[in-house]
C-alpha cells in the first residue's frame, strides 16, 4: 500500500491514501493547520503538544462524526472538556487493533516515559500504521514487530540522545525520521541529527538510515 506522508511539526503527521486523511498529534506546537481536512485523529497522549482542543475541535466542526482513537486519559479529557462534542471517540490500549480508511493501525504501550518521581505518568498510545511506520508518542516502546520506518522523539523532559542510539539498534527498523523537536533551534536539531545518524561520527553509530522530514511537504512511502 502506498501511503503519502507529511510531518505537520512536532510530532504531529499526516497519512494519506486514496484521498483519506489521517492525522496524529495535531498539538500546539504541530501547524495551525495540522487537522485541516483530516478524516480521522489519533491521539497519542494528553500533553498539549500532542493535543490541541482548538485543532481537534475544527476538525470536528468540519467533519461532524469524526471518528478519534486514543486511550482512555484523553477520551474521559475530551469528554470533560467538551472538545470531543460531535466526534466518534474509540477508546483504545495495548494490544488493539483497528482499520480506517483501508489503513490498519495497531495501539501500543500504556505509559509515557518517565519525566522525574514527583511527576505522575500518563497514558501513552503509540501508533503502528499498516505494519510499517511505528510513532511512539513520548515513549521509546518496542511493538515487537519488524517496522519499516521509526519516528523517533528527539527532544522533551524525558530524552536523553544516548537513550535513543540503544532504541534504534534495539529496534533495527528499516529507516529512523525526527519528531517531537519543536523546541530546538536549527543548531540543535543539526546536532541531535548528528547524533543518531546510520554511522559514526560524531555519534556512535545505529545501523539504521536516519534523514530529516521537510515539514510540510510530502513524501510517498
Amino acid at each position: 500500500m502506498q501511503l503519502q506522508l507529511t510531518w505537520v511539526g512536532h510530532s504531529g503527521l499526516r497519512i494519506e491514501h486514496n484521498g483519506f486523511v489521517m492525522v496524529i498529534d495535531p498539538g500546539l506546537l504541530s501547524a495551525a493547520d495540522a487537522a485541516d481536512g483530516a478524516d480521522a485523529l489519533l491521539i497519542s497522549h494528553e500533553h498539549l503538544d500532542h493535543y490541541d482542543t482548538t485543532k481537534i475541535a475544527s476538525a470536528i466542526a468540519a467533519r461532524p462524526g469524526l471518528p478519534i482513537w486514543t486511550n482512555k486519559s484523553v477520551a474521559a479529557l475530551l469528554d470533560q472538556s467538551g472538545a470531543g462534542a460531535g466526534a466518534d471517540v474509540h477508546v483504545i490500549g495495548d494490544g488493539d487493533a483497528f482499520e480506517v480508511g483501508g489503513i490498519t493501525v495497531q495501539a501500543h504501550g500504556e505509559w509515557h516515559a518517565p519525566i522525574h518521581p514527583d511527576i505522575p505518568r500518563v497514558r501513552n498510545t503509540g501508533f503502528m500504521i499498516d505494519n510499517r511506520i511505528f510513532h511512539p508518542g513520548d515513549a521509546l516502546t518496542d511493538p515487537g514487530t519488524r517496522i519499516e520506518l521509526l519516528l523517533v522523539p528527539l527532544h522533551g523532559f524525558y530524552t536523553r540522545s544516548g537513550p535513543l542510539v540503544d532504541y534504534i539498534r534495539h529496534l533495527k527498523p528499516g529507516q529512523v525520521a525526527p519528531i517531537h523537536d519543536a523546541t530546538l533551534n536549527a543548531i540543535g536539531q543539526g546536532g541531535v541529527d548528528a547524533f543518531l545518524a546510520e554511522n559514526p561520527p560524531p555519534g556512535p553509530g545505529t545501523g539504521a538510515p536516519y534523514s530529516r522530514p521537510q515539514a510540510g511537504t510530502p513524501i510517498d512511502f
